[in-house]
């Protein structure tokens, strides 16, 4: 069983073909003249995050004592975790074919979309990945579903966002073609705001497909650019290996993220240690909160890499799966990362409360040491204040000026014992 759909259900029709080619001519175009802008090359993005996040490690192990507190610190964001809304509209449908020497690409087919499902790929194509931008549109995502065949339950999990990382295996038994089910959560930063995407894609022998939600930025950017390239590897592979890149762009959408924590911790730890504040608790919450979001996000991705690296399928490929040992490397880095900035984060919950009560117990000493002084005063101001006759020194014109003056030799010589004492 191939790729395509059942006999029964032809993937291209050649009548409706030739007409579909000649109206989708238009819109056809070679990727290798096609500009994306200035994307960083992939992986990039996460050997920088590494080399920061190593490098602050290494500084809080030699933290000096006398550190600056106003260090600025460059890419601070302040984030918070949001459940993206669904976006309105027709989902973005593009489609890449390729081989090794040849590449097109074909963007906006949701407004031909019944047009398209009818063409047959081309004839050169090794790999088609069709990417849905979008999945609020039932109407596409259910049309592709049927054109693939697609299985039920996984176009279930597809359209019922959110759902937890997983992979699901689909063998030809079951009278679907094989295919790899698999969702993955993409963390990015939106705004200075922490948003997750479910992004669900199906492997099969020469096909893959992506479904996203529709959020704003492009998470396969570096994909396409690498694309351009005859000479890349992704056009002398398979599509499992596009598999292994499209996982590859996702991981490492999570370094930048892992970065900007430990900036935000490092810069409320120097906060706490030299001036705690009332809202440092609120951010030390807020900044837990955050990364057990990423943990639940992260610890079933693991899970995900790991079961691709051990077990077969039809369509992965021996040399995709040694590929994907290095994306399993890169996903246990990770969930390292945020259990230590997590560790981090409960050590400085601690350190305010410990400052809190350390600031309250400075308060109650100050104040005991007032009361302490003022118990001699009040002792014999209300024993020469008591209303009886003939006490000594009552009509003596310089008594209360003797009375002040032993308040006062009493007061400074309580404050000199404190102070031998080291009370003060």
């Amino acid at each position: 069983m191939t790729d395509a759909a059942k006999p029964s259900q032809v993937e291209e029709t050649s009548s409706k073909g030739m007409h579909g080619a000649l109206d989708a001519a238009h819109a056809d175009h070679s990727i290798r003249g096609h500009a994306h802008g200035d994307v960083p090359p992939l992986g990039s993005l996460r050997q920088q995050s590494l080399r920061r996040m190593q490098a602050r490690r290494a500084r809080r192990m030699m933290l000096p004592a006398d550190r600056s507190v106003n260090r600025a610190r460059a890419g601070m964001v302040r984030t918070v975790p949001e459940v993206p809304e669904p976006s309105e509209g027709k989902a973005a449908i593009c489609c890449i074919d390729y081989s090794l020497d040849q590449l097109q690409q074909r963007d906006h087919l949701e407004a031909q979309l019944k047009q398209f499902l009818t063409e047959r790929r081309p004839e050169w194509s090794q790999v088609r990945w069709i990417d849905v931008a979008g999945v609020h549109d039932h109407a596409s995502v259910l049309a592709l579903a049927h054109k693939y065949d697609l299985h039920p339950l996984a176009i279930d999990d597809v359209l019922h966002i959110p759902q937890r990382p997983k992979i699901d295996q689909y063998t030809d038994e079951d009278g679907h073609p094989p295919r790899l089910f698999i969702i993955l959560r993409v963390p990015r930063l939106v705004d200075g705001r922490l948003q997750t995407e479910q992004v669900s894609i199906f492997l099969g022998r020469r096909t893959v497909i992506t479904f996203r939600e529709g959020m704003p930025g492009d998470p396969w950017a570096p994909i396409r650019q690498r694309l351009e390239m005859q000479d890349s590897r992704l056009r002398h592979n398979d599509a499992s290996f596009l598999l292994y890149a499209l996982m590859e762009a996702i991981i490492d959408e999570v370094f930048p993220i892992l970065d900007n924590f430990g900036d935000r911790l490092e810069q409320l730890e120097e906060e706490i240690l030299t001036n705690v504040r009332r809202d440092s608790m609120f951010k030390v919450h807020e900044i837990r909160r955050e990364l057990l979001l990423m943990q639940r996000q992260m610890r079933p991705m693991r899970e995900v890499v790991h079961s691709l690296t051990r077990e077969s399928h039809p369509c992965l490929s021996e040399e995709t799966r040694l590929y994907l040992r290095d994306v399993y490397d890169h996903v246990i880095q990770c969930v390292e990362f945020l259990e230590t900035y997590h560790e981090l984060s409960m050590n400085l919950a601690d350190m305010v409360n410990s400052n809190i009560a350390n600031r309250v117990n400075d308060v109650m000493k100050v104040l005991t040491i007032i009361a302490t002084i003022f118990i001699p005063i009040s002792f014999l101001a209300s024993l020469f204040g008591m209303n009886f006759k003939d006490l000594p020194g009552q009509n003596w014109p310089h008594a209360f000026t003797v009375f002040c003056a032993v308040c006062v030799v009493m007061a400074l010589g309580m404050l000199v014992y404190f102070k031998r004492k080291d009370w003060l």
